[in-house]
C-alpha cells in the first residue's frame, strides 16, 4: 500500500466538510469518499511542533521540537520521521511542498524531493505548480516500489491572496472569537480565497490517483497542523487552536461517508500507518492506532488526549488534557497577558490589539466544561462544583509530563543554541526583537 499525505497550513476545520461556510467541494467530495473524524487534535497548536508530533508519533517535548524549525529548533532523532522509517522499509519517500519540520528534507528520509524554489507564495501559483509536480509523479511512479509522498501547501498561511471578488465579504462570518465587523469580514473572505486555492490543489493530486488506479492501493491522508492564523485561534490551546480536519481514505475498508466522533490525536497517526501497512511500530510511538475505529471493532482508543505550546515565535509554555467533556489547561509562565508576537499580523490581530487585547489578563488555571460551554470562555477552575474534575484531569496533565520527559517540570525551558526566539513584549514576530 501507498501512502500520500496531503496537508495544509492554519487550516483548523475551516472547511466544507465540517460544515463552515468555506466553500471546497474538493475536500467535502474526498469526505464522502472516506472516513471524517470530527474530534481530531494536534498535539502542539504552532507549526513545527504539530507536524512534527504527527511524523514522529510522540509529542513535541519529547521529540525535541519545541519551536520553529526554520528559527533553529530541530528533532532530537530525524531517523525516527515517518520518511526516515518507511525509506528503511523499502518506501519511495517524495516530498513535494511544504514541510516544516527541518531545513534539509534529505535529512528527514526524503528521498526526492519535487518542488521548485520560490517557497509558498500568497496568490496560491506554487501551491498549483506543486500539485501538478505531485500529480506527474503518481502518474508516472514506479509500479514495482510502494511510495510515501507528502503534498504540503502554504495555504492556509498568511499572507492571504488579495479579494478578486469571488468572496464578498459582505456576505462572510467572521470566526465566533471575533466581532462582525468590515474588517473582520475582510480577513475571513481572504482566507476563504486561500482555502479554495488548497481545495483546488488537493483536487489536482486525487485526480492523479483516482485516474491511475492507484487509489486502490493507496491511503490517503489529509489533515493541517492546528487553528486558522487569527487570534485566540492558532497558538492557543482552546479547542480553536488544537482542533485539527482529518480524514482517512483506507483501501479495503467500505466506510465511505462516515464521520467518527471519537477523541484522535495526531500522534495516532504513525501507529495507524503501521498497522494498514503490517509493519511493526517502533518502540518509541506515544500514540493509539486508530485501525479499531475504522474497522468498527470499537468505539473509541482513548479516554484523553494533550497538547502543547513552549515556542511559537516567542516562549509562551502552556499544557492541557482534552477528554470528551472537559478541557484543563495550565500556562507555566509567570506572565499573565498575552503574547503578541505568537499571534500571526493581519488585520483581524490589529483590530484586537486596537480593542486593548494586550490590557487582558489570563489565569494561569483553566477548567472548561465543554458540554456547556463548547466555546471554553467560562473558567470553572475554582468552582467548587468542579473540584473532583480539576483535580484529576490536574493529575492526569503531570502523569502525562512525567512519563514523558516533559522539560517544564524543571522550570523555564532554555532556548536551544542557534535557536531564535522573540521577546515577550515584540509586537510582531517579524521585528527584530530578540532574547
Amino acid at each position: 500500500m501507498n501512502v500520500v499525505y496531503i496537508h495544509t497550513h492554519d487550516t483548523g476545520r475551516y472547511i466544507e466538510p465540517y460544515g463552515y461556510p468555506v466553500p471546497t467541494p474538493r475536500l467535502r467530495q474526498f469526505a464522502e469518499e472516506g472516513v471524517l473524524f470530527r474530534q481530531a487534535y494536534n498535539a502542539g497548536p504552532t507549526c513545527s511542533p504539530s507536524r512534527s508530533a504527527l511524523l514522529t508519533g510522540m509529542a513535541p517535548h519529547s521529540n525535541g521540537m519545541i519551536g520553529l524549525a526554520h528559527r533553529g529548533f530541530r528533532l532530537n532523532d530525524p531517523s525516527r520521521h515517518l520518511a526516515s522509517f518507511l525509506k528503511s522499509r523499502g518506501f519511495e519517500t517524495v516530498l513535494c511542498g511544504v514541510q516544516h519540520e527541518g531545513k534539509e528534507p534529505e535529512a528527514l528520509g526524503y528521498v526526492r524531493v519535487l518542488h521548485g524554489p520560490g517557497g509558498g507564495k500568497k496568490d496560491g501559483s506554487w501551491d498549483e505548480q506543486n500539485a501538478k509536480r505531485a500529480a506527474d509523479y503518481i502518474r508516472g511512479c514506479r509500479p514495482d516500489r510502494p511510495f510515501f509522498l507528502s503534498f504540503g501547501m502554504f495555504s492556509t498561511h498568511r499572507e492571504f491572496p488579495d479579494l478578486d471578488g469571488g468572496v464578498n465579504p459582505n456576505y462572510v462570518l467572521p470566526p465566533h472569537p471575533l466581532p462582525d465587523t468590515k474588517r473582520n469580514r475582510e480577513d475571513m473572505a481572504a482566507f476563504i480565497g486561500s482555502a479554495r486555492i488548497a481545495d483546488r490543489c488537493a483536487g489536482i493530486v486525487l485526480d492523479a490517483l483516482k485516474e491511475t488506479g492507484l487509489e486502490r492501493d493507496t491511503l490517503i491522508v489529509f489533515t493541517t497542523d492546528h487553528g486558522i492564523a487569527f487570534p485566540r485561534m492558532k497558538c492557543n490551546l482552546y479547542d480553536t487552536g488544537i482542533g485539527v480536519a482529518l480524514i482517512l481514505k483506507v483501501p479495503g475498508l467500505p466506510q465511505q461517508g462516515r464521520a467518527i466522533d471519537s477523541l484522535v490525536s495526531h500522534i495516532d497517526l504513525f501507529p495507524t500507518i503501521c498497522d494498514l501497512l503490517a509493519l511493526e511500530q517502533p518502540s518509541w510511538l506515544q500514540g493509539t492506532s486508530l485501525l479499531p475505529l475504522l474497522d468498527g471493532s470499537a468505539e473509541k482508543v482513548r479516554d484523553d488526549l494533550f497538547s502543547e505550546v513552549t515556542f511559537h515565535a516567542a516562549y509562551e509554555p502552556m499544557r492541557c488534557v482534552r477528554t470528551e467533556r472537559y478541557k484543563y489547561i495550565r500556562l507555566y509562565d509567570d506572565h499573565d497577558g498575552h503574547v503578541p508576537a505568537n499571534i500571526d499580523d493581519g488585520p483581524s490581530k490589529t483590530f484586537m490589539l486596537d480593542s486593548g487585547l494586550l490590557e487582558e489578563k489570563r489565569d494561569r488555571e483553566m477548567l472548561f466544561d465543554l458540554h456547556l460551554d463548547p466555546v471554553e470562555r467560562v473558567n470553572l477552575a475554582n468552582d467548587s462544583r468542579y473540584e473532583a474534575v480539576r483535580g484529576d484531569l490536574s493529575a492526569r496533565l503531570r502523569a502525562w509530563m512525567e512519563q514523558t520527559g516533559d522539560p517544564l517540570l524543571h522550570g523555564k525551558v532554555p532556548v536551544p543554541e542557534g535557536a531564535k526566539v522573540n521577546r515577550r513584549d515584540a509586537i510582531s514576530p517579524r521585528l527584530n526583537e530578540f532574547e
